[in-house]
């Protein structure tokens, strides 16, 4: 059982309620699903069960100071609903978005705020998932059958990031404050931050607290790649002034974006050297030729084996350059009562430290599953495509890409779901469940990334829970969008990868 469950005081539970699709998760991968539904298999029944008491995910929960996409929103936008803005958007600006798409589209009925999934079960005997939630405003138990179960939870826990435990934390007299958890009422005027980290979530804190703190200190063990630029889109603006209709626009911005997208990660491929010198080339603009670009901005690794996050306008570097701003790039020995000692010899003094640092994997919310009554380890599971997993029936997980935008993923899936819906509502078929095939038999089994390929933080701490890869492009998640995108529209299903019943 869930530790949730097993702390709160629970009521008896109440009626059953039935669904032909259930969606965990209202965020941009569940409001995303629920339009496909709505547009693709009309009289569906469906709901929403999200634990928060507002849509949104990510940019509903993470309050800290300056949060913003790191894709632009012409791409990480739904395909559907052209954005009509400046590409890197405020969380606002992405809520507002969103909520348009719900109220376009009448999605609001189908939510259910404060339920929090604790144990979804299976039955072969049924051809139903069954699911238990607590209401997190009444603390009442609630449950749920589905035929089929739509996972857009997204991949880590929103209730708690991740901080390292370094020596003496406990005797720093100031406040240690996790982005994802910021407090409302946190006031930096006049203070002396120091920010730990050097992702994307740092790059977009420091330069909105910069000009209101007594000075901020990006503090990082390690550089990370930055690419820079205005926060516009050319093409966008001209199109624009031709008065061309907002959603050709749109497709035509989203092209060009991709088209470019593509030419850039296979540039980081066969010509990293180039590409390092032209991202640094960017930041010496901002920050002049003196600056030690090698030790702060230059990292170790080829540009996309992480993350690239995108500086609009370059603010970031326009912090450091006007001194409201400073990066130390070493490693932490210990707290100290007014800071942070370093392995350097050198002291930072502080009055709040921001643990900038990451977030806890989350493989399907952590929820407890069973199948046939026996407890679901994803680890024991290859994935299909990277949405659906042997063994486990009448189930699909949104996991986006890490080198374009989350949603285009997001859509992808969407279709193959309907398609999937579809066509067993045509041929009668009430379980799906995927399954290596007798040519797989001899497949390698592999990690679900190859970490050579890419190999941020969260997945190597988390790359234990999650499913398995084969050296298949069928059992794997090729991160690949530009085939993918031709790929998803062509699955046969009726391949024997699919076994119906």
């Amino acid at each position: 059982m869930n530790d949730v469950a097993t702390i709160l005081e629970r009521p008896a539970t109440s009626s059953v309620e039935h669904f032909d699709v259930l969606i965990v998760g209202a965020g941009i991968s569940g409001i995303g699903g629920a339009y496909h539904l709505t547009t693709q298999c009309p009289g569906t029944q469906y709901v929403i069960l999200e634990s928060q008491d507002s849509f949104g995910g990510t940019w509903w929960t993470h309050r800290y100071p300056g949060i913003r996409s790191d894709s632009d929103l012409h791409t990480f936008g739904y395909r559907f609903k052209p954005w009509t803005s400046a590409p890197i958007a405020t969380a606002e600006e992405i809520l507002s978005y969103m909520g348009d798409v719900i109220k376009e589209n009448d999605i609001a009925r189908h939510i259910r705020y404060h339920h929090k999934v604790l144990t979804a079960e299976w039955s072969s005997t049924d051809n139903l998932w069954t699911l238990e939630a607590i209401r997190t405003d009444t603390n009442q138990t609630v449950r749920f059958t589905t035929n089929f179960l739509y996972m857009c939870q997204g991949y880590y826990r929103h209730d708690q990031g991740y901080t390292p435990e370094w020596p003496d934390m406990d005797k720093f007299k100031g406040q240690i404050v996790h982005p994802q958890t910021w407090p409302e009422d946190l006031d930096v005027t006049g203070k002396r931050v120091v920010v730990i980290g050097s992702g994307a979530t740092a790059a977009t804190l420091v330069p909105a607290i910069a000009g209101k703190c007594a000075h901020v200190t990006m503090l990082q063990r390690s550089p990370t790649w930055f690419n820079t630029g205005r926060n516009a889109i050319e093409l966008a603006e001209e199109l624009r002034k031709l008065q061309i209709d907002e959603i050709w626009i749109h497709e035509i911005v989203r092209r060009k974006i991709l088209h470019d997208q593509a030419a850039f990660v296979k540039r980081t491929f066969e010509e990293p050297d180039s590409v390092k010198q032209d991202l640094l080339k960017a930041v010496r603009a901002y920050l002049g030729e003196d600056y030690d670009v090698d030790t702060h901005f230059t990292p170790s690794y080829r540009p996309w084996r992480q993350r690239i996050a995108f500086i609009p306008n370059g603010d970031l570097f326009q912090g450091i350059r006007d001194g409201k701003a400073s990066v130390v790039t070493d490693q932490i020995e210990r707290f100290t009562e007014t800071g942070i000692q370093l392995r350097s010899g050198d002291h930072l003094d502080a009055d709040i430290i921001v643990t900038a640092t990451g977030f806890h994997l989350s493989v399907m919310g952590d929820i407890a599953f069973t199948v046939d009554g026996k407890a679901l380890a994803w680890s024991d599971t290859v994935t299909y495509r990277g949405m659906m997993f042997t063994g486990v029936p009448n189930l699909v997980w949104v996991f986006g890409y890490f080198r374009a935008s989350w949603t285009l993923r997001a859509d992808l899936v969407g279709d193959f779901v309907c398609r999937l819906l579809n066509h067993m509502k045509q041929t009668g078929a009430r379980r799906v469940v995927p399954t290596l095939r007798p040519e797989d038999k001899d497949m390698a089994i592999l990690s679900w990334i190859d970490t050579e390929n890419f190999n941020p933080g969260y997945v190597m701490r988390g790359l234990h829970l999650l499913p398995k890869r084969g050296d298949k492009r069928e059992w794997q998640h090729t991160q690949d969008y530009w085939a993918e995108k031709d790929e998803f529209p062509k699955i046969d299903l009726s391949d024997a990868a699919f076994q119906y019943g």
